[in-house]
């Protein structure tokens, strides 16, 4: 059986043969110019390896949050892995990633729960507290994936409470809020979607009795919750996509050491170069 190892050279990728008779690798790699050290191993997946897929298109799309069905099969085609655009639909909405919309829908929506109106349309956050963001996204591991939930203080970017779960159950959301809302107070608006999860009676009403106005997304407006979707690009590129996770417990550390030093050392630039946890304690009200 052959295996293949593959290398960029100008965004594209060569294929050196590793078995049968042929030359080293090293040979290989110098009769066309290029250092064994860049030379890496490149497994070939199965299109039946749904896991592994699924993190590829969790790439694809946290780049491109815009692209659909068709377009996401297209990359997927462009980067060597061959997937109809059928099974790429169906992972895809096992992932909560909507193909009609440009942004996940994690938590699916309940005609029978309550829709609260968008109220930060011409609304710019002004101090700490003032408007808290929520949303939940894939998080990949070596063999499985989990779903993180945040609840983020758009003023200042400082993440109030987080939770990891393996599945949808809407206890980790529940979790994530009550710890936020025990530690932090209550903000005077939350946003989130329109999901199960945060229409839920259960969730609303952590809320309405703290005072708070509850904000939700209007269906397909991608930019409403535009703070939470660039803190998942953040934590992605920052963190997941160089760790391989190979347990729950490995991935609950490695993200929880991550938000720490997220709120409590990584630079801001929007924020002048400052931390969100600075930022949040020094305009609270």
């Amino acid at each position: 059986m052959s295996k293949s190892l593959a290398l960029p050279v100008n965004q594209k990728r060569l294929h050196i043969e590793t078995s049968g008779v042929v030359p080293s690798i090293g040979r290989q790699a110098a009769l066309l110019g290029i250092a064994r050290a860049s030379v890496y191993y490149q497994s070939r997946a199965k299109e039946g390896d749904a896991v592994f897929i699924k993190n590829k298109i969790d790439e694809i799309y946290t780049k491109r949050p815009y692209y659909g069905v068709r377009r996401i099969t297209w990359q997927l085609h462009k980067d060597g892995y061959q997937v109809n655009h059928k099974k790429v639909h169906v992972l895809m909405q096992e992932m909560g990633i909507q193909a009609l919309y440009p942004k996940p829908h994690l938590s699916k929506g309940n005609p029978d729960h309550k829709i609260y109106p968008y109220l930060l349309r011409g609304v710019t956050a002004g101090y700490s507290n003032h408007i808290w963001g929520t949303d939940i996204t894939y998080i990949r591991m070596k063999h499985g994936f989990m779903y993180l939930v945040a609840y983020l203080d758009w003023f200042s970017r400082y993440i109030v409470s987080w939770r990891l779960a393996t599945s949808l159950e809407i206890a980790f959301v529940l979790e994530a809020a009550e710890e936020a809302l025990e530690n932090y107070g209550a903000p005077e608006i939350t946003n989130s979607d329109q999901g199960s999860h945060f229409t839920s009676e259960q969730h609303t009403r952590l809320f309405l009795e703290k005072e708070t106005r509850i904000s939700m997304d209007g269906r397909g407006r991608a930019m409403d919750n535009i703070f939470t979707e660039r803190l998942w690009r953040t934590i992605k590129y920052e963190e997941v996509y160089l760790k391989d996770y190979a347990s729950v417990m490995e991935a609950k550390q490695n993200i929880g050491e991550y938000i720490t030093f997220y709120n409590n050392e990584r630079p801001h630039q929007s924020l002048g170069n400052t931390t969100p946890k600075e930022i949040y304690e020094t305009n609270k009200r």
